[in-house]
């Protein structure tokens, strides 16, 4: 069982830069408000947004798995809730995961079991 002491320090670093290198909160947080730098891929396809992002704030929480510091959802265009969302550590696996998921969304191969 993990102490909350072991829990915390494996939580240390929790920011990172695009490249996964850690960075200090104040950093990240100047970084998170550059919408250049944040916005990896967006787009509209039919009713949907897909927005892939760099969060930089480690979303595994210390889990001992890599880092998980972008993300991509699908947004529905009626009520902007969010229908799917997927998780990377590499700014590569992010862009492959945005690519997938227009494709996927283009095929009409998401959303079956909403039906």
């Amino acid at each position: 069982m993990t102490t909350a002491e072991e829990y915390l320090a494996s939580c240390a670093t929790r920011y990172y830069d695009k490249n996964g290198k850690p960075l200090t909160m104040e950093r990240w947080s100047t970084l998170f408000e550059d919408g250049e730098y944040k916005i990896i891929r967006q787009e509209d396809v039919g009713d949907c947004f897909v927005s892939t992002v760099w969060l930089g704030l480690d979303h595994s929480f210390g889990s001992g798995q890599p880092i998980l510091i972008f993300e991509t959802m699908i947004f529905t265009d009626d009520d902007w809730s969010c229908t799917e969302m997927w998780r990377y550590s590499t700014v590569q696996e992010a862009i492959a995961g945005h690519e997938k998921a227009i494709k996927d969304l283009k095929e009409d191969k998401l959303f079956k079991d909403q039906e």
